[in-house]
């Protein structure tokens, strides 16, 4: 009986650790990166430019923030360098630290192995990424709009910066293997289709990630866009805003005319001011999203109103007791 149950007990430790290696060794398991050659033109630079700025936000996180100012706008001569960091006091699973994306770090990578990277996670050594970085959502892009942000990093000016190597806590550093997937690329709407148009730009924006609460690291889909996802700042809570056009807690008695007033006031230089000592900031980077096209903003609007709405009150800062 004994021997019975040693020999089970073998088997079972033999199976976790197959698994465990399968975990960390055979996956990520996405398509390599595809052969291509970007031609970046001038019309292909200033889209990358556009996006990179102010929809998918790429230098939000891989340039330097001043969080002495509300919204933590990007500091000059910063834009590409990384760094940016997302620990454990955050909420993170681990440290984790944004790449430099400059032509100093990107300089000896391919078009293909940036494509992979941004819309599957996967770098061009075959390691996954964490995804503070939404590319499940990136990987809906339209190739066209991948190609102009690959443009836009190759022109940026190269900054000399190494960063620290990310780290994972267990069990994450196992998950996170599982995480990338394929690329499934949407074919970017005409403008004039107001509502497909804005949920495809919702989509690439990844509004979804900071406005869903989340539930043992994942996000509850039945409260997509409600709000209430909290993030640690250093002195007090921020929780995002319910997006969703529930009339008493959402947006759902926003006009078009109010919806696009509250983008384009951090315009202002005034509206990112110096943080009183009894504000707690936001990640929400309102002075990059300012830049968006009037039109794209309508047409996150028109589509946001067609989803479901969620009754759902959100304190969107809590100053920390000291």
């Amino acid at each position: 009986m004994k021997k019975i149950l040693l020999i089970s007990l073998l088997i079972i430790v033999l199976a976790i650790a197959g698994f465990a290696g399968y975990l960390k060794f055979a996956l990520p398991d996405v398509e390599p990166s595809p052969d291509i050659t970007i031609t970046a033109t001038a019309e292909r630079i200033a889209r990358g430019d556009y996006l990179a700025n102010h929809v998918t936000v790429c230098m939000d996180c891989h340039s330097t923030r001043d969080w002495s100012r509300f919204t933590g706008p990007l500091l000059p001569g910063t834009l590409g360098k990384g760094g940016e960091y997302f620990g454990r006091e955050m909420g993170f699973p681990g440290d984790f630290y944004s790449k430099n994306i400059t032509p100093q770090n990107l300089g000896n990578w391919t078009d293909g192995e940036i494509y992979r990277t941004i819309t599957t996670g996967v770098d061009k050594n075959g390691a996954a990424l964490f995804p503070v970085m939404p590319y499940i959502h990136y990987g809906k892009m339209d190739k066209e709009d991948v190609y102009g942000i690959i443009a836009y990093l190759r022109q940026l000016p190269a900054i000399n910066s190494s960063t620290p190597q990310s780290n994972a806590d267990f069990p994450m550093n196992f998950i996170i293997n599982t995480i990338p997937v394929n690329a499934v690329p949407m074919e970017r709407p005409a403008k004039t289709n107001l509502v497909k148009y804005g949920e495809y730009v919702t989509t690439i924006a990844a509004c979804i990630e900071c406005h869903t609460p989340v539930k043992k690291g994942q996000l509850i889909p039945e409260l997509a866009y409600a709000g209430g996802r909290e993030f640690q700042m250093p002195n007090g809570m921020l929780r995002s805003a319910n997006i969703t056009p529930d009339a008493e807690t959402g947006l759902g008695n926003w006009t078009e005319d109010v919806f696009i007033a509250r983008f384009k006031v951090y315009s202002d230089s005034a509206n990112v001011a110096k943080l009183a000592a009894n504000q707690v900031n936001t990640i929400m980077p309102w002075s990059m999203y300012a830049g968006m096209d009037t039109t794209d903003l309508k047409a996150i609007y028109a589509y946001l109103k067609t989803i479901k709405p969620i009754k759902n009150k959100v304190e969107h800062f809590q100053l920390q007791a000291k």
